[in-house]
């Protein structure tokens, strides 16, 4: 469903109830009864009014007490609730399900603190399975409005939650049109849009529109409602900002570079492919190739000054740059003076006024050093095309050298050139680093003289006496950026603005002054915060990292805990509204990835973490030897113990290796101060101490085999008994079965056998116990060279297994409703063909989709004690979203 932003009171109020009666006349409080036959007689259905919001309206800020009346002669209906933007079509977005008719209270506290600002009608849908479904609207709406915000916008009925940014992120482009609207993908699969000039973003619902990183979407020059975005060859389309898409054309080849309109003639328009580029006349509908433009393709440039009919088109590529005089019917090579004759290009950007009738072209080419002197970097053309001149004024990095030891190398290499049609001689690019300091740093430079001179306008560090950017949770808790050397990952600037650019590494940059300051694209502090340590952060919406595990403190369920790759840990004091990353005083010894977390159960704020510097465990990048050169068990790894609710992390131990720890569990029922805990040990086995996790000893007799001791998983169920599970292992290209699969032990870890044989499922990823009973296990299992991918299910401890699913190539895993029996949830992880979320509700016979989730990767299930209605779903590069434990119908 669409939800529209409507201006509304800034009033807040915990819980509002009125009571009253609803009008079963009005068109949109309708009750339709309706009676079956059962049995020789005849079943009256349940009836249901909605009384609060009533007809005189309500107002709301964190919550909001829905109140009805109902009647089901038989007791035995349901009720789910929802919230809409008018009082017709029952398409609203789900709040709470399963409610028992029986239950007297006759309402629901809804915490709409997630919710837009904006007047919404309830509804209510009572159903008891004989009879058709009843729903009745509310007469009147209730008014949300949150004052300052602090939260991002749902995504069709989804919160995101936890720390934003941290992930890669590529291809941003921005509006000529509507100078606030941009867009930008990661590399997770998600595409984002923001409305407001980089504050506040929008995950789009991968069904509509997925990211791609080679070609950024093109703005519309002229309409700013509409967006054209590839994927691949694809092209999608959107009327309303982003918020929905639908198909438009197949380019004939994967689009690279730029997807670019002619700015005075939106039918022309221009794609760039792995080897020149193609043209469309119809608005991108239909394309045909250009002949002549070889390489992949970097940008495009429109000569405005010249006539339509006969337009000037240029297009840079990877080993040139061509000139069309006609259209785009011929195309001549130009690169006179430009190094090495323009056999590589790195950047292209060209600008046209018609008002002044300048034109200017740029591009960037490879640098090296040159009898002892600076060569390559920028040129530029004033005479489109036919000469080049180097670009290299005064006050640009020209080193030949490294500056200090943090130096990316000893020439700063320019990649990415921005210029616009207002002011074809103000450009910027991008360089690496041959320093960690000014002027030797990775930086953003502008030229006002088309590269006579040049300035610094990109100061991250806060320790420089010229700081400009505004400080995130990186810089705030560690005091300084942790910085690569690295040019962006993507850069780009506004058409009709030459001071508003946008530039992405694992976080994302604006500025709208030129360069004078930049805020932080990905997130920013609460209202009247001061960012430092330990300071709260909010979560804007770009949120384009992996979630392992959401927590939810077991004795403060304020304190909520997110086990990351790349940010590792995060923690909340306020049920995960806000989010605090760790610094460098508190972080544990491993930074990059934690994996799991164990509490605890008598002493607060007291828990162990499986921390790692390898991630993407058990993921196709290790699975498949993308990362590590096939060699993940090399990373290092290891446990540490908070004593302090997470706020820091320390590690004293023996006996564990220095290992990859994905796994952490604690036995409740061991002594206080001498726990016994297992770990998990990647490519080590499973490890066990009896001392509060001091020292620890191997415990892998009858686990895996030598060649694979690749431990993922560990779980202890409540009967005492243990499983590990062992992932996959890949060899020359083929999944090896020895040692992979789950294994149980009855005698706390002395001895373990494997169950799962009859089939040995070469890539499971991971599985879940049912908490009530430990012969009832599920495991996720992905495509291993075969088709044996798909949700796997034993009642009776291992000695058969049956295959209850298969929704795609590579499931991740089930988890259990610990509330409802029968509840079970199914997870979908790379390559999701269909619906990236399940459920079952008579346990694992049928399932049902979450056709609403917005994510295309999901990992994890968790729960939150105090709401059964309400879930938190890990994703592989989503972060985590919150949302309805049911699917909406």
């Amino acid at each position: 469903m669409r939800l529209h932003r409507i201006m509304s009171l800034s009033v807040s109020l915990l819980a509002i109830s009125f009571a009253g009666c609803g009008d079963d006349e009005g068109q949109g409080n309708q009750n339709h009864g309706n009676q079956n036959e059962r049995d020789g007689g005849m079943t009256v259905a349940p009836q249901i009014a909605v009384t609060a919001p009533s007809a005189d309206g309500a107002q709301a800020d964190q919550s909001f007490t829905i109140t009805w009346t109902d009647d089901d002669p038989d007791s035995n209906a349901v009720i789910a609730l929802y919230y809409d933007t008018d009082d017709s079509g029952q398409d609203g977005v789900l709040i709470a399900s399963n409610i028992s008719e029986d239950d007297e209270t006759d309402s629901y506290t809804w915490n709409c603190s997630a919710v837009l600002d904006g007047s919404y009608y309830i509804y209510a849908k009572i159903e008891d399975q004989e009879n058709d479904p009843v729903f009745a609207y509310s007469e009147g709406t209730v008014t949300i409005s949150h004052g300052a915000r602090i939260l991002p916008e749902l995504v069709d009925g989804w919160l995101p939650v936890g720390l934003s940014g941290g992930g890669g992120m590529f291809a941003p482009a921005i509006s000529g049109a509507d100078p606030n609207l941009m867009m930008i993908n990661c590399d997770m699969s998600g595409a984002y849009v923001s409305e407001d000039g980089g504050h506040w973003w929008r995950m789009i619902p991968y069904k509509q529109h997925e990211s791609y990183l080679h070609c950024p979407p093109a703005f519309h020059p002229q309409d700013p409602n509409v967006i054209l975005a590839p994927e691949r060859d694809l092209l999608k389309i959107s009327h309303d900002k982003g918020r929905t898409w639908e198909d438009w054309g197949d380019i004939g080849q994967a689009a690279y570079g730029q997807l670019k309109y002619d700015p005075d003639n939106p039918n022309l328009v221009m794609v760039g492919t792995e080897d020149g580029c193609r043209i469309s006349r119809d608005g991108a509908k239909t394309w045909t190739a250009c002949n002549g433009p070889q390489g992949t393709a970097l940008a495009f440039a429109f000569d405005r000054t010249s006539p339509q009919s006969q337009r000037i088109i240029f297009v840079g590529t990877a080993t040139g740059i061509w000139r069309s005089d006609d259209n785009a019917a011929t195309w001549v090579r130009k690169t006179a003076g430009i190094k090495n004759d323009g056999q590589e290009i790195n950047g292209f950007a060209g600008g046209s006024n018609k008002g002044t009738s300048e034109l200017m072209l740029y591009c960037t080419v490879p640098s090296d050093v040159v009898n002892g002197q600076f060569s390559g970097g920028l040129y530029r053309s004033s005479d489109g095309g036919e000469s080049w001149q180097w670009a290299m004024g005064d006050g640009i990095n020209k080193d030949t050298e490294q500056a200090d030891q943090w130096a990316a190398g000893s020439v700063p290499t320019y990649t990415w050139v921005m210029t616009t049609d207002e002011a074809p001689s103000t450009l910027y690019t991008t360089n690496s680093s041959t320093g960690f300091w000014p002027p030797h740093d990775e930086t953003v430079w502008r030229s006002d003289d088309g590269g006579d001179t040049w300035q610094e306008t990109f100061f991250m560090d806060p320790r420089s006496d010229q700081y400009n950017v505004a400080p995130n949770y990186e810089t705030a808790s560690f005091g300084q950026a942790l910085k690569g050397g690295n040019p962006p990952y993507g850069a780009t600037i506004c058409p009709a603005d030459p001071n508003r650019l946008l530039i992405d590494w694992s976080k994302c940059y604006v500025t709208d002054n030129g360069g004078q300051s930049w805020f932080n694209g990905h997130t920013f502090p609460p209202p009247d915060v001061t960012p430092g340590p330990k300071t709260a952060w909010v979560c804007n919406g770009l949120v384009v990292t992996t979630t392992w595990h959401y927590y939810i403190d077991p004795q403060e369920h304020s304190r909520h805990y997110i086990a990351y790759t790349d940010l590792a840990f995060a923690r909340s004091l306020d049920s995960g509204k806000t989010w605090i990353w760790w610094d460098k005083d508190g972080q544990a010894p491993w930074h990059n990835t934690c994996y799991e977390l164990a509490f605890d159960p008598d002493i607060p704020g007291k828990m162990w973490g499986a921390f790692s510097e390898v991630h993407d465990i058990p993921n196709a990048n290790i699975i498949r030897n993308r990362h590590w050169s096939g060699n993940p068990e090399s990373g290092h790894g290891g446990i540490a113990l908070s004593m302090n609710h997470g706020e820091t992390w320390q590690s004293d131990t023996q006996g564990l290796p220095e290992s990859p720890v994905t796994s952490i569990v604690l036995d409740p029922n061991s002594s206080q101060g001498n726990r016994t805990l297992y770990a998990g040990v990647f490519g080590q086995g499973v490890y066990k101490s009896t001392d509060d996790g001091k020292t620890w000893t191997n415990k892998s007799n009858g686990l895996g085999d030598a060649s694979n001791m690749r431990v993922y998983r560990v779980v202890l169920h409540p009967d005492g008994t243990l499983f590990a599970l062992i992932t996959a292992h890949l060899v020359d290209g083929t999944f090896r079965p020895e040692g992979v699969g789950l294994y149980r032990s009855t005698d706390h870890a002395d001895s373990w056998t494997r169950i799962t044989n009859d089939p040995v499922l070469l890539w499971p990823k991971d599985f879940q116990v049912d908490p009530n009973d430990s012969n009832t296990i599920f495991i996720g299992a992905a495509d291993a060279g075969n088709d044996q991918g798909g949700l796997y299910r034993t009642k009776d401890g291992g000695t058969t297994w049956m295959q209850v699913a298969r929704f795609g190539k590579e499931h991740f895993g089930a988890y259990f409703h610990p509330s409802r029996p029968g509840w079970v949830y199914a997870t979908m992880c790379e390559g999701t063909p269909e619906w990236a979320l399940w459920l079952s509700t008579d346990g694992g016979d049928t399932w049902r989709p979450f056709k609403s989730f917005p994510f295309e990767n999901t990992q994890r299930v968790q729960f939150d004690p105090d709401d059964p209605n309400t879930i938190y779903v890990t994703t592989f590069g989503g972060s985590v979203l919150k949302g309805p434990a049911e699917p909406a119908e």
